[in-house]
């Protein structure tokens, strides 16, 4: 048996933990140093946490992230990057995926094209990451512990990644209470987002004994918290909720992802849809058809007995079936308000050219077992 683990180099949680921001930034640089913030939506914890750190003595910029980062947004906002001593990402996914990409483009010379796979020249960064710290604001994407930014570019419909092992953060600061008074939407796209990544790497084709643990733990956590934070944004479910998306990163970084990621990667270049709710709206529909294929063509594969593990972690029923497991999350998905993709306009006109695409993926590398275009096709169907 032979794996890597790798993650950021300081991991910090608990509740009230970000308020020791100030000290943490402290490491990197002295009091007027220039720190850059990329930041999502602000609420009265996030502007309370840039006003302590102009309170010691930092020079603040602050980079508003809407959506998830382009190109050319990255591009424009490398000059300011370069002029900075430490990066910040507070906010979801996009904020933190901003700071990590400029944090690591900012010492490396050229063009960001350079460096990313598919649409670029996917040249190695050669200079090691700006010191970067993450504070997620949202318990989904689990990005404050990967080494890759999901970076739009709109000209070719697509999302790539940039990706180095150097672009771990300094520090993962993951503090439950700034998830508090989420939306209920956001809530339920982050919570389902953090649960497919931890679902499939439990399934993977590069699963190990470290990424096993973490999954079945953040699993367990997400089935009995989820609810309580979409419904009553309880503190004690906020708080499982930030662990298990941080688990969630932490197995996705060190095992693999499948073929709901292969998919929402695509339909994100392609439609203006929330990576949550992607992933939300493939799951039941990728875990059903990994599983008919199993069945059909490796019977013998030990994933499958995976999937009713899969069941008993979710539904807490110790003879629960995978079937059960797969109807479970389906009602889960549709408790929580997930739409279908046809809400956000895809047609089954577009399906065959977009299943051609995902079978390219670097996310399906990772599938228990490889899906024909057809299978994919049948997936989008079965979740518009």
């Amino acid at each position: 048996m032979n794996f890597e683990f790798v993650t950021a180099a300081q991991i910090v949680f608990g509740a009230g933990k970000a308020s020791g921001l100030p000290g943490y930034v402290g490491k990197y640089t002295a009091p007027g140093g220039r720190v850059l913030v990329a930041l999502g939506a602000q609420t009265g914890r996030t502007q309370a946490l840039i006003a302590s750190l102009k309170q010691e003595g930092f020079a603040v910029e602050t980079l508003r992230v809407s959506g998830e980062p382009s190109v050319e947004q990255i591009s424009s906002a490398l000059p300011l990057a370069r002029s900075c001593a430490v990066l910040i990402g507070l906010g979801g996914g996009a904020a933190i995926d901003t700071a990590k990409a400029l944090a690591a483009l900012a010492p490396n010379p050229g063009d960001p094209l350079d460096y990313l796979e598919v649409v670029g020249r996917g040249q190695p960064l050669s200079q090691s990451s700006l010191p970067w710290i993450a504070l997620p604001t949202t318990a989904g994407a689990g990005a404050e512990v990967t080494r890759n930014a999901v970076l739009s570019v709109p000209a070719q419909g697509v999302k790539v990644s940039l990706r180095s092992p150097s672009m771990l953060a300094r520090l993962a600061l993951v503090d439950p209470e700034l998830t508090y008074g989420l939306p209920p939407e956001i809530t339920a796209a982050g919570g389902l987002d953090a649960l497919t990544q931890l679902i499939e790497p439990f399934l993977s084709n590069a699963a190990n004994p470290l990424t096993d643990a973490l999954c079945r733990d953040g699993i367990r956590r997400i089935s009995t918290a989820l609810d309580a934070a979409y419904h009553a944004d309880d503190p004690d479910a906020r708080q499982q909720m930030a662990l298990a998306a941080l688990f969630g990163g932490l197995a996705l970084a060190n095992a693999r992802l499948g073929a709901v990621h292969g998919l929402a990667g695509v339909l994100g270049g392609y439609l203006n849809a929330p990576h949550g709710a992607l992933c939300a709206a493939l799951l039941p529909h990728v875990l059903h058809a990994n599983f008919l294929a199993l069945l059909s063509r490796q019977p013998g594969n030990p994933v499958l007995a995976r999937f009713s593990e899969l069941a008993f972690l979710l539904s807490g029923q110790q003879d629960a079936s995978a079937r059960q497991g797969i109807r479970y999350l389906q009602s889960l998905v549709t408790d929580m308000g997930i739409p279908g993709l046809a809400k956000f306009g895809l047609t089954t006109a577009d399906l065959p050219a977009l299943a051609g695409k995902a079978q390219k993926a670097s996310s399906m590398q990772g599938n228990p077992i490889r899906l024909a275009e057809a299978e994919l096709i049948v997936v989008l169907e079965n979740a518009l």
